[in-house]
């Protein structure tokens, strides 16, 4: 079912979680306007980054705006769903943590600590960059997380958290929640 929602008019009053007023206001076209350029360019048929690549190369827009107007459209006119991408479902969380990069990277990278503040510690870690990310095959074995720390100061650094291959939205939801819920039992880990 299309995300949007639209006014007594008839006319699209938001898609993809933005106002067509913030995409009018950003963009210079509400969400019709937009609606109506990608329909006649072939939308229907145009996978997401052709989409995205003509309203950046034909249309001026933004990386970042080019793709949340063709998220919209593609909720509005498409189905697609909240959090859906071409591979599935993804959600994404971050936390900012009082404590310095090396010792938040350490709370993921050693074993022993992360099982104080994540019951689910035994995932397979792919890849990693010390003090800089981990690519992770879930403990399900199917679905990807990817983990990025950054330095926000000497004693601040924050912690991304982007879980992919997920099966429906609802799934989504749950882990998004779940992850939520999983950085704030590592801040007040650490922080204590």
């Amino acid at each position: 079912m299309p995300t949007s929602t639209k006014g007594s008019s008839g006319s699209a009053k938001k898609a993809g979680g933005i106002s067509s007023e913030a995409v009018l206001n950003r963009t210079g076209k509400d969400w019709d306007a937009w609606f109506r350029v990608i329909d006649r360019a072939g939308g229907a048929k145009m996978a997401h980054k052709q989409i995205a690549a003509m309203l950046h190369d034909e249309h001026g827009l933004s990386g970042w705006w080019s793709q949340m107007v063709t998220v919209g459209y593609e909720q509005a006119r498409k189905g697609r769903k909240k959090h859906e991408k071409p591979g599935g479902f993804e959600v994404s969380v971050s936390k900012t943590i009082a404590v310095p990069l090396a010792r938040l990277y350490r709370s993921w990278s050693d074993k022993r600590t992360r099982l104080r503040w994540l019951s689910e510690g035994d995932f397979t870690v792919r890849a990693s960059r010390k003090d800089k990310s981990m690519r992770i095959t879930w403990i399900d074995g199917k679905t990807h997380v990817d983990v990025d720390f950054y330095e926000k100061a000497p004693d601040k650094s924050q912690v991304s958290v982007q879980h992919k291959k997920l099966g429906n939205a609802k799934a989504a939801e749950r882990a998004k929640a779940q992850w939520r819920e999983r950085l704030a039992a590592l801040q007040g880990y650490l922080e204590s």
